[in-house]
């Protein structure tokens, strides 16, 4: 007998973690009901039209477009029937305080005149980064991708000690593993902040980091025809052809539990819903405490501290800024004070680095004719219980940053803007039960977990298992939903040794 047959799989949270475990699960025969609080599916892919724009509420880019196009292929679909993806050109333009620029590309020669900039041997130092960035990507593609390798025991086994110690680069933080290679301090910043691709510090962060940038120009950087939420609304539509269950506005109040095993969830109306197996896109630790009522067990994965949070600031604005591409960053003239004040002191930095996206650079249906869309994300703080910081922090903080933005060349830009929505980690928090209103789930810190998220296997129950942001392997979209297929394959592999 087919071990999934007559198997009920309930998904608690439709976040792209939660939606791919569905169609996965799914797609091998298994009943699947997923549960979501909001009122539609995508998790942090969200999205709001508010005034004639279209704000991405989520993330910006699309990378690693292979592994959403898994989901289509093992069930025979083509994801191009579902969604559109389009190339973004350059990767991003980066804005230092002295007024240059340096722009990213996937562009050989666009490249080397870019680089050409910062004096003539960048270019070839920077081809020696890509090469042990590539190296990097490609053995953790072989096994922690690939087989789901869950904590750093089970890396040691895999690789072997040796080839663990040597080919991770495990003695360096990311930013040592940068300065091998790379002596110009602007191009080290820009490739540095890759970091924000998990939320976390470079100065903090293993050198195995160093990987992002190659999966970027390995892969491509994306976007969405239409917007981000595209994609959340094309696996919506597999998921419902595969038979999935979703109930949007359905919250879970609790897990069921029975010995060593859950039993089912029960809705905060009161409604029970039996499952043979659960799979919790809600973060692990807000699930151990909220769902399972077992602190103690969260307590247990402390050192799996959240990520950074963010100030969240969509405006739409009357006028077309010429001079940002897509994807901008606008540097700190002291990134090593940055990234202390948000990971050490807890604090809004004097001086962020700020991350803008202008999606009408691709996609001018998202804003009225004349108009842009400008989206504004500097790293803060997660909420912290002991140095709390108010509304009011956070206005002044806002101020700052839009003065920044002006003084850095976005001329006037309090004064055009005619449309805003601004979330800031309380909101984060309440929206999504993110666990202290981090937008990437745990944080990559080689001290406190080597850089190993949780585990996707419970360890209290034997049948409840995590995807997404929180648990391997790791945060951003094409990670939490690998770790959709990944739980898939956790769960058959336990089901055949059962």
């Amino acid at each position: 007998m087919n071990a999934t047959q007559n198997k009920h799989v309930v998904v608690i949270g439709a976040g792209l973690g939660g939606l791919s475990a569905a169609i996965s699960l799914a797609s091998e025969g298994f009943s699947v009901d997923l549960l979501e609080k909001n009122d539609k599916v995508g998790g942090k892919l969200n999205v709001l039209e508010k005034d004639g724009f279209s704000f991405d509420l989520g993330p910006s880019i699309l990378t690693m477009p292979h592994i959403f196009q898994r989901l289509f292929e093992r069930v025979g679909k083509n994801m191009a029937d579902y969604v559109t993806i389009q190339p973004v050109e350059p990767h991003w333009r980066n804005f230092f305080e002295d007024g240059s620029t340096l722009d990213l590309s996937s562009d050989a020669e666009y490249m080397q005149r870019e680089l050409a900039k910062l004096g003539t041997n960048t270019a070839k130092e920077f081809a020696a980064f890509m090469a042990y960035s590539k190296q990097l990507c490609k053995i953790t593609e072989q096994g922690y991708f690939e087989h789901g390798l869950d904590s750093f025991w089970e890396l040691i086994q895999h690789y072997g000690p040796v080839r663990s110690l040597l080919e991770f680069d495990v003695c360096r933080s990311m930013d040592q593993g940068v300065r091998r290679f790379i002596t110009d301090p602007k191009l080290v910043e820009v490739l540095n902040y890759f970091i924000k691709y998990v939320g976390s510090s470079p100065y903090d962060s293993p050198a195995l980091m160093n990987l992002l940038p190659y999966i970027q120009f390995g892969y491509g950087l994306w976007y969405i025809k239409g917007g981000m939420y595209g994609m959340a609304q094309a696996l919506q539509k597999l998921a419902l052809e595969l038979g999935v269950n979703i109930r949007v506005n359905s919250e879970v109040a609790d897990i069921e539990t029975q010995g060593e095993r859950a039993t089912g969830v029960r809705l905060t109306d009161g409604r029970v819903l039996a499952a043979d197996i659960v799979v919790s896109n809600m973060e692990a630790i807000p699930a151990y405490q909220k769902l399972l009522k077992q602190p103690q067990q969260a307590q247990k994965l402390q050192r799996f501290a959240p990520s950074c949070s963010g100030l969240v600031i969509h405006l739409g604005v009357d006028k077309i800024y010429e001079q940002l591409a897509h994807h901008n960053f606008f540097y700190s003239d002291q990134p090593r004070e940055h990234f202390k004040a948000i990971f050490k002191s807890h604090r809004l930095s004097d001086d962020p680095t700020i991350y803008l996206v202008a999606p009408v650079k691709s996609d001018p249906s998202q804003a009225p004719q004349g108009c842009e869309i400008i989206k504004i994300l500097p790293h803060i703080p997660h909420l912290d219980t002991k140095n709390p910081l108010t509304a009011k922090d956070y206005a002044a903080f806002r101020e700052r940053v839009l003065i920044k933005l002006e003084r850095m060349g976005l001329t006037d830009l309090r004064k055009h803007i005619v449309c805003e929505e601004t979330w800031t980690p309380v909101d984060i928090e309440a929206k999504y039960y993110s666990n202290q209103g981090s937008i990437y789930g745990v944080v990559t810190d080689r001290f406190k977990n080597l850089g190993f998220k949780i585990p996707q296997r419970s360890a209290s129950l034997r049948n409840l298992y995590f995807v997404g942001g929180s648990v391997n392997p790791g945060g951003g979209m094409p990670m939490v939903t690998l770790s959709g297929q990944l739980v898939r394959d956790k769960i058959l592999a336990d089901l055949k040794r059962s």
